[in-house]
């Protein structure tokens, strides 16, 4: 499945490190031609023999050896492979990638490579859950990099939770998506992610918390399936996906239009979090306090709801509408009713009640009710829920 593509294998420092080998054992077995490159952390780990041995191939491990820069240098390197993959992928690999730091061999080849990165993150789970390592993971997906797992369970340290390398055979599945025409080749989909602003007067305005995480996720791994994406986005806090079409709005009714102006699409996923009200009227100066006490009296006006228009277009309709039911209360029953009342085909309905930590945060938990019911999907990082939630498309449209 893999015959004839070369894929250049980074192994980080880290207890994972003894999958790589099995790793690189079965991206062999498919075809592939495995170049690796080991960190010097790796190699308390692994050693450059037995690496070598079962790559069948010399292995890289020094930016100054000049015997490797005369015969291959590390921009030549980066580049001679179809697909660089970095497993596992540790926190200080993640921050130098995001960072875009290149003081080692490894470093300087994700750096300075012009081809697709996938990388399978392994790390303890309270490194993989503080924030800077979010921050980092939101940034490597913006820039295009793809992501597999990490998984959730016992760890070398003792601790149980999400930081496992994912499986060799999961990494290897994702080299072949990556590599291979994805089944959503050829198809057009349309994600919409991130809030609304809407101007109260030129200064102030009314949003809510969504960060854009799960829409930018959606987006991302629809485009890794092979799918041209058209990413409509309000103002989110995270950095939009590499390879899609993005198009930057403030406004439910900006949103709207851009919405419109995509269309037509194979699919349309709306995932961001559109503000249902706006000013009835625009305030063309910044409303002040006249010091009489008197609070101002807001009126509004409703936007116009995004999904329901594009649900009941009739003639030029997408395929496939999928709408998403943020909910604080009885969330299968609102969320059941919001779909009978759009008109879309899927809603995905989450709990975003303060106590869950899902609005704005890197996991969810979510519902997909279709025509068939409403089934539950278990609490996982938002990247997994987008994952599963591309792969029920992909194959509701091929």
């Amino acid at each position: 499945m893999l015959a004839g593509k070369r894929v250049l294998v980074i192994i980080g420092g880290g207890i994972a490190a003894f999958k790589s080998l099995d790793l690189i054992r079965r991206l062999r077995e498919r075809g592939a031609t495995v170049t690796p490159v080991l960190t010097r952390a790796a190699e308390e780990f692994v050693t450059p023999l037995s690496t070598s041995a079962l790559a069948g191939r010399k292995v890289y491990r020094d930016l100054f050896d000049l015997t490797d820069e005369a015969e291959m240098g590390h921009i030549e390197l980066s580049r001679d492979a179809d697909l660089l993959v970095v497993a596992p992928c540790t926190a200080d690999l993640m921050a130098k990638m995001a960072g875009g730091h290149a003081n080692d061999l490894a470093s300087t080849v994700l750096l300075a490579t012009d081809k697709r990165v996938l990388i399978a993150p392994a790390m303890n789970m309270r490194m993989w859950q503080h924030p800077a390592t979010q921050r980092n993971l939101a940034t490597l997906g913006g820039d295009g990099v793809l992501v597999v797992g990490p998984n959730e369970g016992d760890m070398a340290c003792g601790e149980h939770g999400p930081g496992r390398m994912a499986e060799p055979l999961e990494i290897v599945a994702g080299v072949e998506a990556a590599l291979m025409d994805g089944p959503l080749k050829g198809r057009h989909v349309l994600v919409t992610s991130g809030p609304t602003h809407e101007p109260i007067d030129p200064v102030r305005f009314i949003a809510n918390r969504s960060s854009g995480t799960q829409g930018t996720a959606v987006a991302r791994v629809l485009s890794a399936l092979g799918a041209r994406v058209t990413f409509v986005t309000g103002p989110a806090s995270v950095a939009p996906p590499g390879g899609v079409e993005v198009v930057r709005v403030e406004t439910a009714r900006q949103m709207l239009a851009a919405v419109q102006a995509a269309l037509p699409a194979d699919a349309a996923v709306f995932a961001a979090a559109v503000a249902d009200w706006r000013m009835a009227e625009d305030q063309p100066s910044k409303m002040k306090k006249d010091g009489s006490g008197k609070v101002p009296v807001l009126e509004f006006a409703e936007n116009p709801d995004i999904l329901a228009t594009v649900s009941r277009m009739g003639e030029g309709r997408p395929g496939l509408v999928v709408g998403f039911a943020a909910e604080t209360d009885e969330v299968i029953a609102h969320a059941t009713a919001k779909r009978a009342r759009k008109g879309c085909d899927w809603i995905v309905a989450n709990d975003v009640s303060p106590e869950t930590g899902i609005m704005g945060g890197s996991e969810n938990a979510v519902t997909l009710i279709s025509a068939d019911g409403a089934e539950d999907w278990p609490r996982m990082g938002k990247d997994r829920v987008a994952a599963r939630l591309a792969a029920r498309i992909a194959k509701a449209l091929t």
